[in-house]
């Protein structure tokens, strides 16, 4: 296990963050968000590599390096980098990184170079009639002093922050139809409440088509038949409610993050489930959400809101992203 490097001064980040990277402000807590490519902002992409190792680590994860950073954020075509920044504290809360589907390169034998292809297969379906309108993400992030754990009430907004920047990539990039991406859940976290979680999605948001397959599926601990008795509700509503009292009767809670996405869309897609070895063995849920079909008042909140800062964001859709709907004034 390697050092982590020391903090990157923030005299340096704030040089790096200039206002063309600056993609909205948020809708809570006054922070700023940023786009950032590799090539330009080689300081800020050193500072998220090391707070991603630290709260990796922290969680039980962790690439074990001296930053958390691969060869998908620093290639040739590399991922971007989402940041939200708090300029009050001049210090960065969390992130993403990203790739639109038609960045995306392909190595000789058709395979797409994406950061979860080596846990995961996809169909030519998917790769045909998906991924050229798909947003992959990864390595999601909130800064240890800024997680929902902590009572300090910088946590209050952080994953909400973050989500402000990804309603705001569905305005400026109209032809994105879905969002792609994993839940990590970590070794710590108790095995009976990790199968309960996992079975609760594969009942409510499975995948019947096969578009995208573990390569080496994760088999849950539990006996299924006790879990399909357990879950015997006809709504997702009653089942989330058992399995939110079953998982507090263990001494843990739903991952915030994966109680987030349960939330986000009715409709969202759930392929499995893969151990990303090398990464602290963390389990990996592979998750397609469609942007159309994302709850309103999400909509409103994450995406509609960044049109009424910015109404010029409507010109650049030009009526092709129709999840904007008539903002009011």
């Amino acid at each position: 296990m390697e050092e982590i490097i020391a903090p990157i001064s923030k005299e340096i980040l704030k040089s790096e963050l200039t206002d063309d990277k600056r993609l909205r402000f948020t809708n809570k807590s006054h922070k700023e968000i940023y786009i950032i490519p590799y090539q330009d902002s080689p300081n800020v992409l050193r500072e998220i590599g090391r707070l991603r190792e630290i709260a990796f680590r922290a969680a039980g994860g962790g690439s074990g390096m001296a930053m958390d950073l691969d060869e998908f954020d620093v290639m040739e075509n590399p991922y971007k980098q989402l940041v939200v920044w708090n300029p009050e504290a001049e210090e960065i809360v969390g992130g993403y990184r990203y790739i639109l589907g038609t960045d995306v390169c392909f190595d000789n034998h058709g395979h797409p170079l994406l950061a979860t292809a080596h846990m995961f297969n996809f169909s030519e379906k998917f790769l045909k009639d998906y991924l050229p309108t798909t947003i992959e993400l990864g390595r999601s992030f909130v800064t240890l002093e800024y997680q929902c754990t902590r009572s300090d009430s910088k946590s209050l907004f952080a994953l909400d922050n973050l989500w402000d920047g990804l309603g705001a990539l569905t305005v400026v990039m109209p032809s994105v139809k879905y969002f792609f991406g994993k839940m990590t859940m970590y070794p710590s976290f108790n095995r009976r409440g990790r199968d309960m979680i996992l079975y609760f999605l594969s009942k409510h948001f499975g995948d019947k088509d096969n578009l995208i397959t573990p390569m080496k599926p994760l088999e849950i601990e539990a006996d299924p038949q006790e879990l399909a008795e357990l879950f015997n509700k006809d709504s997702f509503k009653e089942d989330y409610k058992i399995l939110n009292r079953e998982v507090r009767k263990l001494g843990f809670n739903i991952p915030p993050l994966v109680n987030a996405y349960m939330g986000l869309s009715p409709t969202m897609r759930m392929f499995g489930t893969a151990i990303n070895y090398g990464f602290g063995d963390v389990e990996e849920t592979g998750i397609l959400i469609a942007v159309n079909e994302i709850l309103e008042d999400k909509r409103i909140r994450h995406i509609e809101s960044f049109v009424k800062q910015h109404p010029d964001a409507l010109k650049i859709t030009s009526g092709a992203n129709k999840v904007i709907t008539q903002v009011k004034a």
